[in-house]
Parts: C-alpha cells; sequence; structure tokens
C-alpha cells in the first residue's frame, strides 16, 4: 500500500523532476477545503497525460479506489483522481446536488480538475471517469450534463439511472429540473460518449441501499442488473435514433456481489474497465 503524503509541489516544465510521482497523496481542495481527494501520478507523466477520475460509492472509499486503482493509472500513464464527498456537505452527490440543500458536486469536480492541472501542468482536454454504485450514479448524469469534458466511461452497480427521455424532469429523465437551471442536457451530445456498464453477478438483491419505487421498477427493473442492462439498452436505441454508433457495452462480473472490493478482486473489475477504455477482444457484452 502506498504512503499518503499531504503535499505536492508544483509542476515546472523546466525540471520535470519535481514532479512527484509513484505515490498516493491526499489533498484538500484549495477553494473548497471541505473536499479531500487522492491523487497519484505515475512515473514519466507529462502535460499530455491523460486524467482518469474514480467516484466512490455510499462508502465514501475514495483512498481504495485510489489504492486499486493505482497500479492500472501507472500502467496505462494517467493521473488517477479520486475525490470523497462527504456525507455532511455532498449528501446528493449522486445528482450531482441537485436537492439544493448540500454543495454542488459537478461544480467542485471542476474545480478539482482545474487544480489538478495547475498541479501537473497538464494540457489535456476530456478525461475518463470510473464510478461505483452512487458513484456510477454520479458519473453518468456528470456525463448527461457535461459530455463534452469526458472521453469515455465505466459505470459500475449504479442503483438507478436517469433515463434519456426528454418528457420527464431530471434526474428521472433529461428535462431540466427547476432545481437546477443552469443545467441543459443535449441528447445528442452525450449520446456519443461511450459508456460501459458493468454489474457483479450476484448483485441481484433488493437491498436497503437501492432505490424502490413502482414507477422505477416498470421503468428500469428489479435489480442492478436488471437496471444496468435495461439503461444501456435503451441508451444504445436512444444514440441510433440520432445515427450515432456509440457504443454501450454491459458485462456481468463473476463472482461478484455489491461490494467494490469484491468486484477488483473476484470478478477482475481493474482489468475490464481499463480495456474498455483502451480497446480489447478481452471486453465483451452480455
Amino acid at each position: 500500500m502506498e504512503t499518503l503524503h499531504r503535499e505536492l509541489p508544483s509542476y515546472s516544465e523546466k525540471t520535470s523532476s519535481v514532479l512527484p510521482s509513484g505515490s498516493i497523496r491526499e489533498r484538500k481542495l484549495a477553494v473548497q477545503p471541505l473536499l479531500k481527494y487522492y491523487l497519484y501520478i505515475p512515473e514519466g507523466c507529462t502535460p499530455s497525460s491523460k486524467i482518469f477520475i474514480s467516484v466512490h460509492g455510499i462508502s465514501r472509499n475514495a483512498r481504495e479506489h485510489a489504492e486499486l486503482f493505482s497500479s492500472y493509472a501507472e500502467r496505462y500513464g494517467l493521473i488517477l483522481v479520486a475525490p470523497r464527498f462527504t456525507r455532511k456537505h455532498f449528501c446528493d452527490y449522486q445528482r450531482l446536488g441537485q436537492k439544493g440543500t448540500c454543495r454542488r458536486s459537478d461544480k467542485v469536480l471542476h474545480a478539482i480538475v482545474k487544480e489538478v492541472k495547475t498541479l501537473t501542468g497538464n494540457r489535456t482536454g476530456k478525461f475518463l471517469m470510473f464510478g461505483y454504485s452512487g458513484g456510477a450514479q454520479f458519473v453518468h448524469r456528470y456525463i448527461m450534463a457535461y459530455p463534452d469534458h469526458v472521453d469515455r466511461a465505466v459505470i459500475a452497480a449504479a442503483g438507478w439511472y436517469t433515463f434519456p427521455d426528454p418528457t420527464l424532469e431530471y434526474p428521472l429523465g433529461t428535462k431540466t429540473s427547476s432545481s437546477m437551471k443552469d443545467i441543459t442536457m443535449n441528447a445528442f451530445r452525450f449520446l456519443s460518449v461511450p459508456v460501459s456498464v458493468l454489474v457483479g453477478e450476484l448483485d441481484n438483491e433488493r437491498d436497503h441501499d437501492l432505490r424502490k419505487s413502482d414507477y422505477l421498477f416498470h421503468q428500469q427493473g428489479l435489480s442492478r442488473i436488471e437496471r444496468g442492462r435495461r439503461w444501456a439498452k435503451v441508451m444504445k436505441s436512444a444514440a441510433r435514433t440520432y445515427n450515432l454508433n456509440t457504443s454501450y457495452e454491459f458485462m456481468i462480473l463473476p463472482r461478484s456481489g455489491h461490494s467494490f472490493a469484491e468486484c477488483m478482486e473476484k470478478g477482475d473489475m481493474g482489468r475490464h474497465v481499463f480495456k474498455s477504455f483502451f480497446g480489447s477482444s478481452e471486453f465483451r457484452s452480455q
């Protein structure tokens, strides 16, 4: 396990040796100290190294995300960022802070990316995203709100989804919400972002964390497996109406329940995430 450090020197183009790499670092966001994030910079990082953002579920295990993904970030030369959205200040981070009683998680992510770019001298545009459970909710909604920010994404074990239905108000559909009037969801743009959906084969229970209502059961299904499969199918169909051949893969992870660590260890989720990002015949939809 990597040692955590608190401080990170700024990047210098003239002396790249000051760029720290090879260890996970815990930081407080300068403009919002209430939020911490974990940062991993790979060896040989350059201004063109891509940024990879991994978002936790309601267990808030951002450090675990950083630890279990750091070896992949090193292998693929990615700057890894794992934000931690606290329960107190970001109680509704899964819906980008839609409730209005807590801070906007989408705005804070923008600030994190800006800070990371400043610290590392990064000059890339779009980034890669992964989210697990509540983090998967955040990621797919972030893509719908800010499709121009994301190259491609993998989401795993989301409890429920926003569907590409402009007649339903967000977060059920993509009609502008009265509580988030600054966000307009453009279907052509968000349907252009490839997304892969992963769910553990044992993650089929209607546990207390799964959002339940008659409407959701009818629209999306009874379990995370049903809901993930249905969302991927609906998104692919919607993309085709715009003559887009965007990839929406769905995959079952073997021997895995609703646990990030278990999906990584037993379901080999890390390998599937990065094969999805960078392409491989080993990633097969189901």
